[in-house]
């Protein structure tokens, strides 16, 4: 039985979810974690089960197992081995399968159809493909040979980035699945889409009014956006030397919070009526008309040999699984405009890399100064006014404004207003994969991404990756520990900007750290 009852299991309709890549790395450290956090807190129906499925051989026992130490080690509840664990992990059973042997669909269908009886669910499946892109339409193709999308209630499709490799790949793919499953029923996981303060972001922009009316190209002079990495590329580096930041980070997480900042209001607060406005705003994009126009306003960067925290560093040619030769950019900075009448003229600049000092997500919006030539500016150099959003690790909303120095006459210095959410106590944030679960069972696609989202960032994304396949040559490098390539910094300093610092990254700035 679940701790605390929640009315939003009354929403929550009795299903199977289906894990294929039960057995890997995505399923061990987010989705069993998410499933029982979700169970513990009343939001899943009474009647659900849950089949792994991978093609290494697993018992039950074995698999409840597996399940049981991921929660241990990556939960935010603990579990126990006791009588309420045991009924939890009775719901969970394993299948052992090459997803493309049709005949083990059947048999899928078979278990799945005896575990429905047990529990008295009515048809509702909800299938998460933790695999590698090339095999989403194999299998999608074999659930519907095999008769897994047969009879009453929905069946849904959820998918993990990437979502191809280009705008090619991705359509071909998207043909593919699209053969079986309705556009309706498919749901890509962003998994930066379910982060607490992304998702704030509306109600921060849209339920203040002294946010909104200054949300436009008359009071904001630009918005950063920053999503740093410590660490490199760890076991992925056979993965990331074909993929590089901006694949691996641009055309996803990055521009999904660019769209939710820059979005206009929804008409309606409606899943479809909100994306339509995120969409709106990636055919907004400036696109960058040749490889010029690249070479001036995206900075690329590899990182090489460093040092942080008293640590060598090795340089990421020297990484397991990555070519001594190898172009990938780790680091990538660019200058993005939303061509439309809310945002001209007003420069979005974005920013991610490994091996950097901080790892943090965060967005600041910098507000246009005050004029320096009347009142108070004639006698004080006053700091832009910022608000900045905290994603990730802290959460939090960070506002800094000018006000007079206490004690003196007239002296004016920057001060902050600082709401921490994720340091007050008793604070225990759902994690991102809690909320898409929970999200995707109820049928709300809200903060999933729909087909011409997909299509419309690898558009814009596909000719930034052209433009450096003509002139792989043109790679800056910057020491692993560093903040990036100095043509990073170059890129703001020409128009009259600097990236503000980051929480953390300066402790004797009694500014951003308290």
């Amino acid at each position: 039985m679940a701790e605390n009852l929640n009315l939003e299991q009354l929403q929550t309709p009795s299903s199977v979810f289906f894990l294929f890549g039960a057995t890997g790395d995505l399923a061990r450290r987010k989705l069993f974690p998410a499933i029982y956090s979700l169970y513990r807190e009343g939001k899943l129906a009474d009647d659900f089960a849950v089949i792994g499925v991978a093609r290494r051989p697993r018992t039950q026992e074995e698999f409840r197992e597996d399940v049981y130490q991921s929660i241990q080690e990556f939960c935010r509840y603990k579990a126990e081995a006791n009588e309420e664990w045991y009924a939890f992990a009775q719901h969970f059973e394993y299948k052992a399968l090459d997803i493309n042997d049709v005949n083990g669909f059947r048999e899928l269908k078979e278990q799945t159809e005896k575990i429905e009886e047990r529990y008295h669910i009515p048809g509702n499946r909800m299938f998460y493909l933790a695999l590698a892109p090339e095999l989403f339409g194999s299998v999608s193709f074999n659930l519907q040979k095999g008769g897994m999308l047969e009879g009453q209630g929905w069946k849904r499709l959820v998918i993990e980035k990437p979502f191809g490799y280009d705008l090619k790949s991705a359509e071909t793919l998207n043909e593919q699945i699209r053969q079986v499953f309705r556009e309706e029923d498919i749901y890509r996981i962003d998994h930066y889409l379910g982060k607490e303060m992304v998702q704030n972001i509306e109600v921060i922009r849209f339920a203040n009014a002294f946010f909104e009316p200054l949300w436009n190209n008359m009071h904001i002079a630009n918005i950063q956006i920053t999503l740093s990495e410590t660490v490199g590329v760890e076991e992925r580096g056979g993965y990331y030397d074909h993929a590089g930041a901006l694949k691996d980070m641009g055309q996803n997480h990055m521009l999904q919070m660019l769209t939710m900042i820059a979005m206009e209001p929804p008409s309606r607060l409606l899943p479809e009526d909100i994306r339509d406005e995120k969409v709106k705003v990636l055919r907004s994009l400036r696109p960058y008309l040749n490889a010029e126009e690249v070479e001036k306003n995206v900075i690329r960067g590899q990182y090489i040999a460093g040092s942080a925290n008293g640590q060598e560093l090795p340089a990421y040619r020297a990484e397991d699984k990555v070519d001594p030769n190898s172009n990938t950019e780790t680091y990538f900075a660019t200058k993005l405009f939303v061509d439309n009448f809310r945002w001209a003229g007003v420069p979005f600049y974005i920013r991610t890399g490994k091996r950097l000092p901080v790892k943090t997500t965060e967005i600041v919006v910098e507000f246009r100064s005050m004029p320096t030539n009347v009142y108070l500016g004639q006698k004080h150099k006053l700091e832009p006014n910022l608000l900045v959003i905290r994603v990730n690790p802290m959460e939090g909303i960070y506002v800094k404004i000018n006000a007079k120095k206490p004690g003196s006459e007239s002296d004016i210095q920057p001060v902050a207003m600082d709401f921490c959410q994720s340091c007050m106590v008793g604070i225990n944030s759902p994690e991102a994969y809690e909320r898409l679960l929970h999200d995707a069972v109820r049928g709300e696609s809200t903060y999933f991404t729909r087909w011409d989202e997909v299509a419309s960032a690898w558009s814009f994304v596909d000719r930034i990756a052209e433009a450096w396949a003509e002139d792989p040559g043109k790679l800056s490098t910057y020491p692993a520990g560093s903040w990036g390539p100095t043509e990073a910094d170059e890129l703001l300093e020409k128009d009259g900007f600097h990236w503000w610092p980051v929480n953390g990254q300066d402790e004797d700035n009694v500014v951003w750290n308290k």
